[in-house]
């Protein structure tokens, strides 16, 4: 079994894989300062709830975009799971060409998300992941990670609502029955909902223009994914377990 890890600007998010078949999934704060003796107890106790063996953990790749993390988190791994995660980074094998002016700014989440959406839908595809961040990457039919756009996430959007407005409450962020708002808190929902779908839909149409490339392949993932997907007819997939699945994918390239 192959233990995949992504660690995001908010969450851990962690799988478990036995060939191509994901077993488990859970999730961990990554915000919360953790010794790598935490990280390992706190890993072990979800596995063992999540009924796996860790005997049975042969392997470790990890993609992360918080750097302060991953010294804990290796250790962690290292004395408690008993093996040496891969990180993706420079120098590991992703079959994927990245083509951007630079390419080492571009964060591992989002080359993970290439990789998965490339190798499982083909080229050319649009990936969109909704996270703390929503990022818009395009790949090419060849397999070139060509652009990519970002913009605030909907947690983003909402906390600077109730944190720079002092009227404002802090709201559960969902789809309200009608963008017809009549009173504070639906007509939050209401602007950060559908002015995301509405975002979403005119970048992938811009996308879609300046490519040329009108059969373009749009592949959604993150938290708040279905959601938006739902909503639209614009977006082709949603793929939960898209950044796990890349993982998986990575390490094969390089350990399988």
């Amino acid at each position: 079994m192959i233990f995949v890890v992504d660690v995001g600007n908010t969450n851990i998010t962690c799988g478990v894989y036995a060939g191509k078949e994901l077993k488990a999934t859970f999730r961990i704060m990554s915000k919360m300062p953790r010794t790598s003796d935490e990280y390992g107890i706190l890993l072990m106790d979800l596995l063992k709830t999540k009924e796996v063996d860790m005997d049975q953990i042969e392997g470790c790749i990890i993609s992360s975009v918080v750097p302060d993390v991953m010294h804990s988190l290796t250790g962690g791994i290292v004395r408690y799971l008993g093996v040496t995660p891969l990180v993706v980074g420079p120098g590991v094998r992703t079959g994927i060409k990245i083509t951007t002016e630079n390419p080492r700014s571009i964060g591992a989440d989002r080359i993970v998300d290439a990789v998965a959406a490339y190798e499982k839908y083909g080229g050319p595809v649009l990936v969109l992941d909704f996270g703390t961040a929503t990022t818009y990457d395009l790949v090419t039919a060849d397999g070139s990670f060509s652009a990519g756009i970002t913009a605030p996430g909907i947690r983003i959007s909402a906390e600077a609502l109730w944190e720079k407005a002092a009227k404002l409450p802090k709201i559960e962020i969902k789809k309200p029955k009608s963008i017809l708002a009549q009173e504070t808190i639906s007509s939050m929902q209401a602007g950060l909902m559908y002015g995301q779908i509405g975002q979403t839909e005119y970048i992938i149409k811009r996308v879609k223009e300046e490519t040329g490339l009108q059969d373009l392949k749009v592949v959604a993932t993150g938290g708040l994914g279905r959601t938006i997907a739902d909503e639209t007819d614009t977006i082709d997939i949603y793929d939960p377990a898209l950044t796990l699945e890349g993982l998986r994918i990575i390490y094969e390239k390089n350990c399988g």
